[in-house]
C-alpha cells in the first residue's frame, strides 16, 4: 500500500538496448524506495541492466535486470534500494542502461520516492 508520502517520477528510455542514459528531475526531497520497468517489446541474445545513479553514484540496490529469455511486450521488472538512495529538492536523477540486449527496445522506468 502506498502512503500520501510517496511520489512517483517516470521516465523513458528510448533503446534499452543502447547503452544510453535519461534524466528525470526529483521535485521534493525523499528517499528512492522502489524501481520499475516495463519493456514495450522482447529483448534478445543478453539482458539489459538498467542502473540508478545520483550524482553520478550508483543507488545501492537500484538495478534493474531485464532478462531476454522469454521477455515480452508489459514485462515488469524492479528494484528496491537500500541505500544511497536520498534526492534533494531539484536534483537530478540518472537511469543508465548498459545496451546488453539487442533488439530495439523502448522502456519506462517509474520511480517511488518517499519524502
Amino acid at each position: 500500500m502506498r502512503t500520501l508520502n510517496e511520489y512517483f517520477l517516470t521516465a523513458r528510455i528510448a533503446d534499452i538496448s543502447t547503452a544510453s542514459e535519461v534524466y528525470v528531475v526529483a521535485p521534493d526531497a525523499g528517499e528512492i524506495v522502489k524501481i520499475y520497468s516495463v519493456i514495450n517489446n522482447a529483448i534478445t541474445i543478453a539482458d539489459a541492466t538498467l542502473t540508478a545513479k545520483i550524482g553520478g553514484t550508483a543507488v545501492t540496490g537500484g538495478a534493474i535486470t531485464v532478462g531476454y529469455s522469454g521477455s515480452a511486450a508489459g514485462d515488469v521488472d524492479e528494484a528496491t534500494p537500500t541505500a544511497a538512495n536520498s534526492v534533494t529538492t531539484g536534483q537530478a536523477i540518472e537511469i543508465e542502461t548498459d545496451g546488453g540486449s539487442s533488439t530495439a527496445c523502448e522502456a519506462w522506468v517509474t520511480l517511488v520516492i518517499r519524502r
